[in-house]
């Protein structure tokens, strides 16, 4: 196929109405500016932020900063920000356009490009998408780790050093635009976070303190008043992009896609209702805004990503390799009723009712066109679980509470670390050290929850007794809820 059977502006003249973007791409500007690049984004708050431009003719356009894959803004950047998103329904896939992203950065090469948009006075926006990890969050702290790496040489660089991690780049972003005068801003993190507006808020700032800026007080006395950090609620689910997925966009649309994304039907978009300075208006799509977004993110993280990361390394103990796959196993649906169960007394009673929430998690992870692989959800666990197990975990342990579901699943995630094909994970080499072959379980057991910061689980004999007596059926591929 040659170059003009890529999807660009010109070929959208080629496709049929209803497969083209719901907005004209050549009317927007940039007023939003998203660090992440990833898929999530594109199925996401780009379909919420193309629909709030086309339903209020206001001129909503998204500027994409990659951190790290300067291979996806060529392409995106080839295809003139243009990519399709396909709905997998059980009755049948939907593909269109989606023409709200105008521009692609590189956060190295383009840095000079991504510091003027940060403090152009039209930009008034800018979300996040760079998972856990990104925010390089000490573990015990919840603030910035000052000493990672990563983190320690951007604090390092001189004042026109390379910046590699995404909370210097936005720091400096943002330090730029306090000494400018611009206008004020809002920064929202779309990231699966207890807290993440807070999380974000606290990480820039402790970035801020530890630099060597001489006027680092004044910036975030303006910051103050000028920055707003809201809390976010984000959900739907977003499979990794296949070669069969990028055949069947080019099918439905008579052109190339080498970005096209999928998704399911559903999507949620709860933000709290904070903001600094103008932003789309997002509720013309669905989004909700509410004065505290917590009981539906902790609905969220301990109900939807606590059963998706049970799922994944219960499915992999088993065999199997994908969400719904999973699903269909004997025990599927009853793990995630029975996880559930476990976690909702840990809710607040202001949010969504649990079981009815449940009785919808079955009906979206059974959903037989979507392909969500195990093995795609169950990376960087030792973040994942760390947020969506551990204080349910602790909350009902303190309580007294009986917690059979989240010892198992932590057997199973525990079993996973072990194994060659392990899930990629930041503290992979840590985690695999925890495995002697002469230690007893429990002692691993042990080794693993400190690894995870849980010093306070590890010490808890009970639990890591519970957890090591799981392990010997996980180990032959056995689930028993």
């Amino acid at each position: 196929m040659s170059a003009d059977d890529l999807l660009n502006r010109e070929a959208l003249l080629r496709l049929a109405p209803e497969l083209r973007p719901a907005v004209d791409p050549a009317e927007l500007r940039t007023r939003v500016v998203h660090f992440g690049l990833g898929a999530f984004h594109r199925a996401h708050q780009a379909v919420f932020t193309e629909q709030a431009a086309a339903r209020s003719g206001e001129p909503w356009g998204i500027t994409a900063v990659a951190p790290r894959s300067a291979a996806t803004v060529r392409a995106l950047r080839d295809q003139d920000c243009l990519y399709s998103l396909t709905e997998r329904r059980p009755d049948g896939h939907r593909t269109r356009v989606v023409g709200s992203v105008v521009g692609a950065l590189a956060m190295g090469p383009d840095a000079k490009t991504v510091d003027a948009l940060l403090t152009d006075p039209e930009v008034t926006v800018m979300t996040l998408t760079v998972t856990e990890k990104g925010y390089h969050r000490s573990p015990s702290t919840g603030g910035l780790d000052t000493a990672a790496g990563p983190v320690a040489a951007d604090l390092a660089a001189g004042p026109d050093g390379p910046l590699t991690t995404v909370v210097g780049r936005l720091a400096a972003g943002l330090a730029a635009r306090m000494r400018a005068g611009a206008p004020p801003i809002n920064v929202v993190s779309c990231d699966n976070m207890a807290d993440n507006g807070a999380a974000l808020g606290r990480v820039v700032h402790d970035y801020i303190r530890a630099s060597a800026w001489p006027d680092r007080a004044e910036i975030l006395d303006r910051m103050a008043e000028a920055v707003a950090f809201p809390a976010t609620v984000v959900d739907r689910i977003v499979p990794a992009t296949s070669d069969a997925d990028r055949a069947a966009a080019e099918a439905a649309l008579g052109v190339r896609d080498a970005l096209s994304v999928t998704g399911e039907p559903y999507r949620q978009w709860v933000l709290e209702d904070s903001f600094a300075a103008p932003r789309p208006p997002w509720e013309l799509d669905g989004a909700l805004f509410v004065p505290d977004v917590a009981p539906y993110q902790l609905t969220k993280l301990r109900l939807l990503n606590g059963s998706h990361s049970a799922l994944a390394y219960f499915g992999a103990a088993a065999g199997l390799t994908t969400i719904a796959g999973t699903m269909a196993a004997d025990w599927g649906e009853r793990l995630v009723r029975a996880l559930c169960a476990e976690v909702s007394p840990t809710l607040p009673a202001d949010g969504p009712d649990p079981v009815a929430y449940a009785d919808d998690l079955v009906v979206r992870f059974r959903n037989p066109a979507m392909h969500h692989l195990l093995r795609q959800i169950g990376t960087d666990g030792s973040l994942k679980i760390t947020e969506r197990w551990l204080p349910a975990l602790r909350e009902l342990r303190a309580r007294g509470t009986s917690t059979p579901v989240l010892e198992l699943a932590l057997a199973a995630w525990a079993d996973s670390t072990r194994r060659a094909d392990a899930p990629a994970d930041p503290a992979a080499e840590a985690l695999a050290a925890c495995w002697g072959p002469s230690t007893r379980p429990a002692e691993t057991v042990r080794a693993l929850l400190r690894v995870l910061g849980a010093a306070d689980l590890a010490d808890d004999e009970a639990l890591v007794a519970a957890v090591a007596d799981r392990l010997p059926a996980l180990r032959t591929g056995r689930v028993e809820i």
